[in-house]
């Protein structure tokens, strides 16, 4: 059966609330890898990932703001201060000195990290009928799959 947020039982709500603080987190330590990243690439390479990891921190800046309200739908508290964030994530922060692909490999590793992250809040969702959850999980599932194969593509 289908459910709205405020049709959810308790337990249930906070469940999807921490699996979506979990992507919130991980999107946010990605974000600024990404930013960071962007920044700092330098050799042959550098125009098209210069220009895709600009386009990955855009797409995740606007993400965590759609996670962040999907939680405060649920009348949940939205994760906001960094610490937190960063002892949370499972994507770790880089200083930005790694080769080129070297920060490919790691903000494919983080987009992975994330897609699994979704997934798993995805299938919460189902599991307890929250449809508009799930459906946003396997939105941003699918596009943080999508930067994955973009950056993996790289690397063969």
């Amino acid at each position: 059966m289908t459910q709205t947020a405020s049709d959810l039982s308790p337990s249930a709500t906070q469940a999807i609330a921490e699996a979506l603080s979990q992507a919130v987190s991980e999107t946010v330590v990605t974000t600024m890898l990404a930013q960071n990243f962007h920044w700092n690439v330098t050799g042959m390479a550098f125009g098209p990932l210069h220009a895709l990891f600009q386009e990955i921190y855009e797409d995740h800046f606007v993400a965590q703001d759609d996670l962040s309200e999907r939680i405060r739908a649920l009348d949940i508290h939205a994760p906001g201060q960094l610490a937190g964030m960063l002892d949370r994530s499972k994507v770790k922060e880089q200083d930005g000195t790694q080769s080129d692909k070297d920060m490919v490999r790691l903000l494919m590793e983080a987009e992975e990290t994330i897609a699994q992250t979704l997934a798993g809040a995805g299938a919460l969702a189902a599991e307890h009928g929250d449809t508009l959850t799930e459906d946003l999980a396997i939105e941003r599932g699918r596009t943080h799959e999508k930067f994955a194969w973009m950056l993996r593509s790289h690397l063969q």
